[in-house]
């Protein structure tokens, strides 16, 4: 492809939502689904506290930055502009929000709490019961874009 997400401007953004979707199989069926509906069906399989969490962490980077895209990565979802900004999983015992370019953003509320030795990447790990500082998050967010556009 000659444009990629992390292409500049309009032509990249364009031609990236015409990229087909990915197809997910259901028994003896083949589906092409959206990365949106790869999303919505990961967190409906969620059925203990993490389920909930992955949806509200969804909920506030899409509030902090409208004009990311949804994408499923590696498996996960991950939220790009100009680039990755962010992903969420959800593992055995915590849900993980994964900034690719962590290490260059300020974080005066100490948001991070994983992968601090990272060259790169800072990750926020969430256990059942932690509450989400949500202004902090969505400035987080919205510094991650900032940092992809002035690549």
């Amino acid at each position: 492809m000659l444009f990629t997400s992390q292409g500049a401007g309009f032509a990249a953004i364009f031609v990236s939502r015409l990229r087909p979707a990915p197809i997910m199989e259901m028994g003896t069926r083949r589906y092409r689904v959206t990365p949106s509906e790869l999303i919505d069906n990961e967190i409906a399989g969620i059925k203990d506290w993490r389920g909930p969490m992955s949806a509200r962490l969804r909920a506030l980077i899409l509030e902090a930055g409208p004009e990311l895209m949804e994408e499923w990565k590696w498996n996960t979802a991950v939220w790009t502009y100009k680039g990755n900004v962010c992903a969420v999983g959800a593992f055995k015992d915590h849900v993980k929000v994964n900034f690719f370019q962590g290490a260059k953003l300020l974080d005066p509320a100490g948001l991070f709490n994983a992968g601090l030795e990272a060259k790169t990447s800072r990750g926020i790990d969430f256990h059942e019961g932690d509450e989400i500082k949500e202004p902090a998050l969505k400035q987080l967010v919205q510094a991650a874009v900032a940092h992809n556009l002035g690549k």
